[in-house]
């Protein structure tokens, strides 16, 4: 592996946000996979324009291979009204600079593959992008980058405006992608996916880690650890040196032997998963024994048909989430039980102590003149959600805001603020019932967390449309699909059901999609996704067991320097039997999960 790029003591600011990076250096090899997380304004993508060359820092350098070819996706695009989709994906209507037209390969027929990758198989090459929505358009412009070769490729938020069909399969495309990736993104399921190491930017730094986002999570907790227990062993000093002193000189003792097990340390006081009895009874007494009952509805978004005499029940405490394409009309069914719009046919009937909040995509409008704190007071200075009861200015903290942002104007917040404020809002008024329209869009993944751990203890009824895997799965426990037929099916396999049923045709005369079954290929009793989760955790398990060799080897060579000292050779001779009894406990787990796998 080679450096493609290189960081030289980097330094990075601006005037209303501050000091951004200091002294960061920094390398990127050819090969690279990398996610780059870190809250929202901590520089995330400040540190891919300057990867880029689209910026440069206020000192120090940024040197890149000679003829490295950059292709980079920004948040923010410029394209011509009058373009269309063939000028934009292989022309030169819009291009990062430094990349040309199309290569030999890239034609028709690849970018029709790309584009239905991409959930936009519906537009023709000489569509206009002019009337196209954002998220088209920002669709497009990724199809024109990846229908070019590149040395690296840079993408600031790939996955907004992508379904969760579209995000599997870019997924997939890039893990097979020759060439450096560099990512942003706040979708953790993505970037345990794709990522193979990470880069985390906080307080002016950049903390690398190897592995996607839960190794992210396990390495930052166990750092977090280790920084605690350096603090209070600072704090206690003073304390023991007095002891010490009172008792005189302390005896010789030899030094304690331990190994911690960090792993186990760091889940041992985790809270048991979700109650999800407790809740439902909660949420029973809070909202009666009918929330929402659909009695054959026919619901229409202008004239494209929805829902075709649907029946259907939503009851106290069910945690619901609604999976589909763009435009299949998840947010027209969020709208019908939110009551903004009514059904075209059919009964909707609503519970009489429903009390709903909906979260819209939009931004609504929120009180500029106000402080953050005053924008939370004026909805509810003190919250019940659940059994916890808390402050305006607690609820500001859970979602991320410290004690001097929330004397921030409102006017003065960025749109991943202003997203966080609107659902802060929301939940001040208590509601019993929540309507989620993509609740995760424009928050880091901090606050994602924290969002996550309130809705998992929240005792409502609760329905979600994202495109959000992670948080999907975390908060919700029974899955809805909309294919486009007029029918809300219901998905005991949940996402994996969806994509099945999505990307596997029917092989035969009928048009339409079935569920996918397993396959030798797949392993026995496994799905393609535990297929791929099984083949990531036997690269673990190799990576482990390399580790632990080199660690043995290490030992040993201590073994053979210290023969004379005897209470040396006893810690050493300790270390070393706990590395082989990890060793064998790995091997062992190793052994298990690869007679699962085909082809090891």
């Amino acid at each position: 592996m080679a450096n493609i790029i290189n960081l030289d003591r980097v330094n990075k600011g601006y005037g209303a946000a501050g000091q951004l990076l200091t002294d960061v250096s920094l390398g990127l090899d050819d090969d690279a996979r990398l996610g780059i997380v870190g809250l929202n304004g901590a520089g995330k993508s400040t540190l891919l324009r300057m990867l880029a060359k689209s910026e440069e820092p206020d000192s120090g350098r940024v040197t890149h291979r000679r003829d490295l070819r950059v292709a980079t996706l920004p948040q923010t695009l410029n394209l011509a009204a009058e373009a269309t989709v063939r000028d934009v994906v292989l022309g030169t209507a819009w291009l990062p600079q430094g990349m040309g037209a199309e290569h030999e390969w890239a034609g028709d027929s690849g970018v029709r593959l790309i584009l239905d990758g991409l959930g936009m198989g519906y537009l023709g090459l000489d569509t206009p992008v002019g009337p196209m929505s954002g998220g088209e358009r920002r669709r497009v412009a990724l199809a024109a980058l990846l229908v070019r070769e590149s040395d690296l490729l840079v993408l600031d938020e790939p996955t907004n405006h992508l379904d969760v069909a579209g995000v599997d399969w870019l997924a997939k495309h890039l893990v097979t992608r020759r060439g450096a990736l560099v990512v942003v993104t706040h979708d953790r399921w993505f970037l345990d996916e794709v990522c193979t190491a990470t880069w985390e930017v906080v307080d002016e730094q950049v903390h690398m880690y190897e592995g996607g986002y839960a190794a992210w999570i396990l390495a930052r907790a166990e750092r977090q650890r280790v920084a605690a227990t350096v603090e209070a062993r600072r704090q206690n000093l003073l304390r023991k040196e007095i002891a010490w002193l009172r008792r005189g000189p302390p005896a010789r003792t030899s030094k304690p032997k331990f190994r911690i097990d960090a792993a186990n340390e760091l889940i041992a006081d985790v809270p048991p998963a979700r109650d999800t009895v407790s809740l439902q009874r909660l949420a029973t007494t809070r909202l009666g024994k009918q929330v929402y009952d659909l009695e054959q509805v026919t619901l229409n978004a202008g004239p494209k048909p929805i829902f075709r005499d649907l029946t259907w029940q939503v009851g106290p405490g069910d945690r619901i989430a609604i999976l589909g394409a763009n435009g299949a009309g998840k947010t027209t069914l969020l709208r019908l039980l939110a009551g903004v719009t009514k059904p075209d046919g059919g009964r909707l009937i609503t519970g009489s102590t429903v009390k709903p909040a909906f979260l819209s995509q939009e931004l609504k409008e929120l009180p500029g003149h106000l402080r953050l704190l005053e924008a939370v007071e004026e909805v509810a200075r003190r919250v019940q959600l659940g059994d916890r009861e808390l402050s305006a200015g607690q609820l500001a903290e859970v979602f991320g805001f410290t004690d001097k942002r929330i004397w921030t104007p409102v006017s003065d917040l960025s749109g991943g603020e202003r997203r966080r404020l609107q659902m802060l809002r929301l939940l001040a008024t208590e509601p019993n019932v929540l309507l989620l329209d993509e609740p995760t869009n424009d928050l880091d993944t901090d606050t994602l967390a924290s969002l996550e751990d309130l809705l998992d203890s929240w005792p409502g009824t609760m329905v979600v449309a994202s495109h959000d895997r992670y948080l999907v799965e975390r908060v919700t426990d029974v899955a809805y699909g909309m294919f486009g037929d007029g029918k809300l099916v219901h998905l005991p396999g949940g996402i994996d059901e969806y994509l099945a049923r999505v990307q596997t045709p029917i092989m035969g005369g009928d048009a339409g999609y079935v569920s996918g079954g397993g396959s030798a290929a797949t392993g026995p009793g496994l799905s393609q996704a535990e297929l791929r989760q099984a083949r990531k955790d036997l690269s673990r398990l190799e990576r482990q067991m390399t580790k632990l060799t080199e660690k043995a080897a290490k030992i040993n060579e201590q073994l053979a320097q210290h023969g004379s000292d005897y209470d040396k050779l006893v810690e050493l001779e300790s270390q070393l039997k706990a590395v082989k009894q990890e060793q064998e406990q790995i091997e062992l787990a190793w052994l298990e999960l690869a007679e699962q796998v085909p082809g090891n």
